[in-house]
């Protein structure tokens, strides 16, 4: 039997990579993990998901600020902003959040960390810096990176992407974002508030592609009225520099092409697998344009390597990066032959209003032909939200054939959050009788689940037929105002608005 200098390896210590490392040294595994960059943590950490919500929250109090008179306060008068400061606390947040995602806190739970870039030799063994380290089961998890696309002089141009966005010395007076997706869409926010003249091209007709148009047009203008211009259906044409401009060329569906000017460009279009130079052709582990090819049980071609996160072009999320890295544990480690389910996999875009989302939206179940209903509750009818001045947005639930919930898309204040109580429901397949008879806290903006579920529930049980069999068994006496029930829900609408 051959012997090996390790049980599991793992290549990347991005949230995939540092979960099975994690897991697997903590149950007794022999553990080697392996990171190209200098610093553990992946571009979650130090490029994408903790420096972006650090800078919307910065944008977010800005804009409060600029906007006291709306809240009853008086008006402020706000000096511009120093980036310069806003990317030292980005840097401070990455910092504390480091700590937790350090070589010694991982030589502490067992694994030994090294950095470097790895390279397959054979199937079993890699070769790191003139040296080699056997390991019986592979994990690959080395992420992605974002995509230059080959625009006509894109690469002579500077340019912005996810890794430079968020250290800047200065804030740039204007910004041309090619990309209309979560990324792009959440800087155009965040850098639009900050002060940035802020434009954005995507050749899509909606912003959010992946999103229910209604959903995403509604985000949309939000930003629309912030500032933010959109081209859409427009393709990039070419990129140059003038001096300190930078020119974009862009050639709408219809009409003649267009020039933007601003100071900067950021490049938001996707991202692509981190797979060149890992030898992964010489160890016949299979891969594409999409990243490494995998089962259910998230195993390559070969398989005692694993591919997790990122590179197996799946959700690029780093929740999603977290739950495969549970996957692979449970296959490597306990050798259980567990498969991963996105079915019910939520995920969010942190603009103001966010938009989250989990299960089918009507986009996918169009898609695949189903049959089903949708059932709303705007949050301009909820008091915490009106309360805090929140009145953009809805719950919208889907429902299928057989009036189960299939997918719930929240556009609204704290949507990620209102999304995990939807989380535990459809997981755990909790009835909606359940949900819309618990009681929630009140004013909190979690109780527009409770009645978007009561929506639907609502004509079942004051239903003619349940209103005579009342009447006939406990000799009720029916209304009490003269008026009829379509009148009074008028009077009311009306003292409303």
């Amino acid at each position: 039997m051959a012997q090996y200098d390790y049980d599991i390896g793992i290549i990347g210590g991005g949230a995939a990579g540092l979960t099975v490392a994690s897991g697997a040294a903590q149950l007794g595994a022999k553990t080697l993990l392996i990171e190209r960059e200098p610093a553990l943590g992946g571009d979650c950490l130090h490029y994408g998901c903790v420096p972006s919500k650090t800078l919307i929250k910065s944008a977010q109090v800005y804009h409060a600020i600029q906007n006291a008179e709306a809240y009853g306060l008086p008006a402020m008068d706000v000096p511009p902003v120093d980036f310069r400061k806003v990317a030292d606390r980005i840097r401070s947040v990455v910092a504390t959040i480091q700590k937790h995602d350090s070589v010694e806190r991982f030589c502490g739970l067992g694994a030994r960390v090294e950095f470097g870039d790895a390279r397959f030799k054979d199937g079993h063994a890699v070769a790191l810096e003139g040296r080699t380290f056997t390991a019986k089961n592979w994990v690959i998890a080395t992420g992605s990176s974002p995509i230059v696309p080959p625009i006509e002089g894109l690469r002579e141009t500077p340019h912005l992407t996810n890794r430079e966005i968020f250290y800047m010395d200065t804030l740039p007076a204007s910004m041309t974002i090619l990309g209309g997706g979560p990324i792009g869409i959440e800087m155009a926010q965040a850098f639009s508030r900050l002060g940035t003249r802020v434009t954005v091209v995507d050749m899509s007709h909606q912003i959010l592609g992946k999103e229910d148009k209604d959903m995403a047009d509604a985000v949309m203008a939000v930003l629309q009225s912030e500032g933010v211009r959109f081209h859409l259906d427009a393709t990039v044409v070419r990129v140059r520099e003038e001096g300190a401009r930078k020119v974009v060329a862009i050639q709408p569906s219809e009409g003649a092409e267009q020039e933007l000017q601003s100071e900067a460009i950021l490049v938001a279009i996707g991202r692509t697998p981190n797979v060149n130079g890992l030898g992964l052709e010489t160890i016949g582990v299979d891969f594409n344009r999409g990243g490494i090819v995998v089962d259910n049980r998230l195993r390559t071609s070969r398989k005692h390597i694993y591919a997790a996160g990122d590179i197996n072009g799946g959700y690029q999320f780093t929740h999603a990066a977290g739950y495969e890295g549970g996957i692979v544990i449970a296959n490597a480690i306990f050798r259980l032959p567990r498969k991963a389910d996105y079915t019910y996999l939520p995920w969010c875009t942190y603009t103001d209003p966010e938009l989250a989302s989990i299960g089918m939206n009507e986009k996918a179940a169009q898609a695949q032909g189903l049959d089903y209903t949708v059932w709303t509750e705007a949050f301009k009818d909820n008091d915490r939200s009106l309360a805090e001045g929140k009145r953009t947005g809805r719950v919208k639930m889907l429902l299928n054939g057989k009036e189960k919930p299939i997918g719930v898309q929240i556009l609204g204040p704290h949507a990620g959050d209102l999304m995990s109580e939807w989380v535990a429901v459809l997981n755990g397949k909790t009835k909606l009788s359940t949900l819309a008879s618990s009681v929630h806290p009140y004013p909190t903006l979690g109780e527009i689940n409770k009645r978007v579920s009561g929506n639907y529930l609502a004509p079942k049980i004051f239903s003619e037929r349940i209103r005579k069999g009342l009447k006939l068994f406990f000799n009720l006496k029916g209304r009490a105002c003269g008026h009829p029930q379509e009148k009074c829900r008028q009077d009311c609408e009306m003292e409303g608005s």
